[in-house]
């Protein structure tokens, strides 16, 4: 186990939209180190956005991370031998690490057609709150609201 915790990286900003978050979107999407190959399926992504919608992709990617961030999760505590589920808040860098994972592993999941337009159409359900990544959130926030009994023990 470490001694300290380790410090938060400074993420550079993208270029197209000078935005941390798309930055550190696009470090998600990314495999195997390959960040242009990560950068032009998010920004063929967001084009597809824009051809569908006539809205700024960036307000429809942050109207998206919104609807699929959540505000409560559980965490396992373990009291006396008995394990309970505490629902506890979610800080907001781990509310965007969960939308974004959700996201991501939506577009996965989807069949068929090329990996910009799976990730396009997953961003414009959850901007419209429709799709997996928000009603994964859904279920987190039944959770947590099916285990306040159990709010009072401090994680």
């Amino acid at each position: 186990m470490r001694r300290n915790r380790a410090p938060k990286r400074e993420i550079p900003p993208d270029v197209r939209y000078n935005s941390v978050k798309v930055q550190s979107f696009i470090n998600r999407v990314m495999k195997n180190g390959k960040k242009s190959v990560a950068a032009r399926l998010v920004y063929d992504a967001f084009d597809i956005i824009q051809a569908r919608t006539s809205q700024n992709p960036l307000e429809v990617f942050e109207k998206a991370i919104e609807n699929a961030s959540p505000i409560m999760e559980v965490k396992p505590r373990r009291i006396g031998g008995a394990t309970y589920q505490v629902p506890m808040e979610v800080p907001p860098d781990r509310q965007f690490a969960l939308a974004t994972r959700w996201i991501l592993a939506a577009a996965r999941g989807r069949s068929g057609k090329a990996f910009s337009e799976r990730l396009a159409d997953e961003l414009l359900e959850a901007a419209n709150n429709t799709g997996s990544a928000v009603r994964k959130r859904e279920e987190a926030h039944r959770m947590a609201k099916a285990n306040r009994a159990f709010s009072h023990y401090k994680v």
